[in-house]
């Protein structure tokens, strides 16, 4: 179980205090923040930037250099971008597949069905590793009603492949973590509960 403790628009000093409390993977959903932070940060040898928020193809360049791990892939053409950009920094690049597992329209994120075409996209690429799926499930406020939800995105990739193949399913946030993780996430991103309300 990894936890990434979202860190966007906190400021430097609060990454620095849960680097220093342990905390090694932290989450960033804005390129340019993300690129500023690993810049200042950069002498901390174990760090890792997740980044997790929507990815336009104008940012490739700037998220393939600054990331360690990029969560929101959706479609081909974002894929092959990436790849590029990875390639040329000679750098092999860890990325999941974000999944809208909930049909919502204002979510980024491909449609269930698409996953298949997508990954095999995905994996042509040279310079990407698919590592897994992750989805941002509706907000409900009951923790159980968003069950079903990590369920599918748990199922799906299990159609897809063997676990092994696609190891890392990130889903679940600071109200819903403890659901995800029953339902079988292996990464969590939490902001709230780790550096308290924006």
């Amino acid at each position: 179980m990894r936890l990434v403790a979202v860190s966007k628009t906190k400021p430097l000093e609060a990454i620095r205090a849960a680097y220093d409390a342990g905390q090694r993977d932290f989450g960033e959903n804005y390129v340019q923040e993300m690129a500023q932070k690993a810049a200042a940060l950069a002498d901390l040898p174990e760090l890792r930037l997740h980044f997790i928020g929507a990815l336009q193809r104008n940012k490739a360049k700037q998220a393939a250099s600054a990331a360690a791990v990029i969560h929101t892939v959706d479609r081909e053409e974002l894929a092959t971008e990436l790849d590029k950009r990875a390639g040329a920094l000679g750098r092999k690049l860890d990325v999941l597949l974000e999944v809208n597992v909930g049909g919502e329209a204002s979510k980024a994120g491909c449609a269930p069905e698409a996953v298949p075409l997508l990954l095999e996209a995905a994996r042509r690429a040279e310079h990407l590793r698919v590592v897994g799926l992750m989805a941002i499930p509706p907000y409900l406020d009951d923790p159980e009603a968003v069950r079903p939800y990590f369920a599918r995105l748990r199922a799906l990739r299990d159609t897809l492949e063997a676990p092994a193949l696609l190891p890392e399913l990130s889903m679940g946030m600071s109200h819903d973590f403890h659901v995800a993780i029953e339902e079988g996430a292996t990464i969590v991103r939490v902001g709230t509960a780790i550096f308290g309300a924006r």
